[in-house]
């Protein structure tokens, strides 16, 4: 085992798998010089046949991807900032989720997506977006969300090897956050969720950087008696509704902790799955714990009141409890 970061282990995990299969291959804008820190050496390393840096045409080089992939090669397209896929859009959606339906499964489409989302830093509003909702409703796309280095090493390795498009949305916010990895190769399946805290009163849903502020929650709850939870989805697409539903069955309560706007959010998936097939598992409303409806503020006094906070947490556990 060894000791990294959750930006280091996106590294690790995209030099692993270039190393491993010739097919795979880098691109985007500025990574053959490193930026942002996840693909540092990799010219040096691979040459510019496997690290392509692109001009500053969203469409266009998401449109080169997906065709790469159609021909058998396993691109790793680096948005930069997660807000640029909007400019894509129409790549996204209309190739990359339906080139494998519209052609009958003749053809595959192995391309990873990376989106980091730049948010809390006062990005401002056209920089600072969690856009992960939207492409939970494209059916075609499988999507990760990694809350730690393990889980983000793991599960970006599995998005390479994958037949399938998967967007790898990344949390600025956990960049530092450091965690153990094994030395020797692994990957972690779609699918299954992580128990990152066992309890007995209150389920507490999170995903990206909800986790380790659910956890400190959970922490603090502890002290007054309550019995916290944590589940950690890992993937959007697909979700891992057993683990989800089993938890409240257990509880009997849930809070869903979500970056994202409240309105048609992974929180308002989540809830509505649970009170569809858990509703007689519920002792009390569902609550959820998201960003405000609003655009982001530049303001670095107004911004963090947007979000989802460890103080937000406590106060829907409590709401269960009344």
């Amino acid at each position: 085992m060894h000791e990294i970061t959750y930006l280091q282990s996106i590294d690790e995990a995209q030099r692993e798998e270039m190393k491993r299969d010739s097919r795979v291959f880098v691109m985007g804008e500025g990574v053959a010089h490193g930026v942002m820190g996840t693909s540092v050496g990799f010219l040096k390393e691979f040459g510019k046949e496997r690290v392509r840096d692109t001009p500053i045409s969203e469409s266009g080089f998401t449109g080169v991807g997906i065709g790469a992939a159609l021909v058998g090669m396993r691109p790793i397209v680096d948005f930069t900032i997660a807000s640029f896929v909007y400019v894509a859009m129409d790549q996204l959606i209309s190739m990359a989720a339906k080139c494998t339906y519209l052609y009958g499964g003749q053809a595959k489409v192995p391309i990873v997506f990376r989106a980091c989302m730049y948010y809390g830093v006062s990005n401002a509003a056209q920089h600072s977006d969690r856009p992960y909702p939207i492409f939970m409703g494209v059916p075609g796309f499988k999507i990760i969300a990694p809350s730690t280095p393990y889980d983000m090493k793991g599960l970006l390795k599995t998005a390479i090897r994958d037949d399938d498009p998967v967007i790898s949305f990344e949390d600025i916010n956990l960049w530092g956050i450091k965690g153990t990895v094994p030395d020797e190769d692994y990957t972690i399946p779609f699918g299954q969720a992580d128990v990152k805290r066992k309890g007995t009163d209150v389920t507490v849903v999170a995903i990206f950087s909800g986790v380790p502020m659910a956890l400190a929650a959970a922490d603090e709850l502890a002290q007054e008696g309550v019995s916290v939870e944590v589940v950690d989805p890992r993937t959007l697409v697909p979700l891992d509704k057993a683990a989800i539903l089993e938890s409240v069955k257990k509880t009997g309560r849930l809070v869903v902790v979500d970056p994202a706007h409240k309105t048609c959010s992974v929180a308002s998936e989540i809830s509505s799955i649970v009170a569809e097939e858990g509703f007689w598992s519920l002792k009390a409303p569902i609550q959820r714990v998201t960003t405000d409806d609003i655009q982001v503020p530049f303001s670095t006094a107004l911004e963090p009141q947007i979000y989802p906070s460890k103080e937000k947490i406590i106060a829907a556990v409590h709401k269960t409890l009344q």
